[in-house]
């Protein structure tokens, strides 16, 4: 499916930014423009958030551009990672920003992230006037949903994106967002298309299952659900490298500063090197025995006792 069936405006944006649509983007237009639940299985880089993205970006446009945008939330999207949170707003925006150019009667389209972050003066921000797009996670969801301003905000939402639903599939978490599904799809006043995206998705029958719930499960047992499954799999350089020292139970200070010189070197050679280790206190030492060799600037501890401007800082 090409770009065809979206608003002129940002059909020109899309093809102005983008060769084509990938193939996760074009299978999923056009199940969730057919207004069914749709989980889309995709490498990472694909396209999938876009994907799930621009069919509602596209009715909110149309609605803004109407005069007809109603004051509340139409989008709930749910990432059970928080540090995504930020991400996808910057992702959203951006896009936002540049659909509307130089549109003098452009549509005011709001972007709310709720988190475990989230100041109280932002909650109450929101309670006033609900973001037409929500981006939140499975427990500040939850909380939402339990309280009297949230309800009333979620009234209106007409779809539902679950991001890295893989990650919650096999968990009490997962039960307890599914509960949550089931409760926001009740409330709002109109039905509820689902799109569940992730990377990873095995066996893609079941997550389905989990993405739709009970109500959509056919005669024949299946869930009434698009599934695109573009695959899983995508090009990698990966390659093993060891100490040229010899290891042995503990990491000596010679070792350490060979390993480092080594990560040093390779995040010298690309634009982004992401460094993990297993523990809170191994995050700053490495941190900083890295910030000696490449300046401070170049390096950001990340975990989850950083303050909340410190970790925004660093995603």
């Amino acid at each position: 499916m090409s770009t065809a069936r979206f608003h002129p405006i940002i059909r020109e944006w899309f093809d102005r930014r983008f060769a084509q649509p990938t193939a996760a983007q074009a299978q999923g237009w056009a199940a969730v423009g057919q207004g069914r639940h749709t989980l889309i299985a995709a490498p990472t880089g694909s396209g999938k958030t876009l994907a799930a993205f621009l069919t509602c970006i596209d009715r909110l446009v149309r609605q803004g551009l109407d005069g007809e945008l109603p004051d509340t939330t139409q989008v709930v999207y749910v990432s059970p990672l928080k540090a995504l949170s930020n991400d996808i707003q910057k992702n959203l925006t951006r896009p936002l920003a540049e659909i509307a150019g130089g549109i003098l009667d452009w549509p005011e389209i709001r972007i709310g992230v709720r988190t475990g972050d989230t100041s109280a003066a932002e909650r109450q921000k929101m309670a006033k006037h609900p973001p037409h797009i929500l981006i939140t996670t499975p427990e500040s969801l939850y909380i939402l949903l339990t309280s009297a301003s949230g309800r009333r905000g979620l009234k209106g939402v007409n779809t539902l994106i679950l991001d890295e639903i893989h990650a919650v599939a096999d968990d009490k978490r997962g039960s307890h967002l599914s509960l949550s599904v089931e409760r926001l799809c009740a409330l709002a006043e109109q039905p509820v298309v689902r799109i569940g995206l992730s990377a990873t998705q095995r066996p893609i029958e079941e997550i389905a299952r989990l993405l739709v719930g009970n109500d959509a499960i056919g005669a024949d047992g299946q869930p009434d659900c698009a599934i695109v499954d573009t695959g899983h799999a995508r090009e990698l350089d990966l390659a093993l490298q060891l100490p040229e020292q010899e290891l042995g139970p503990v990491a000596s200070h010679e070792l350490w500063a060979e390993t480092l010189d080594a990560v040093a070197g390779l995040a010298q050679q690309h634009e982004t090197t992401l460094v993990f280790v297993n523990t809170r206190k191994l995050v700053e030492r490495v941190s900083y025995q890295l910030s000696a060799r490449l300046g401070e600037e170049a390096v950001a501890a990340h975990h989850g006792s950083l303050s909340r401007a410190t970790r925004l800082d660093a995603e």
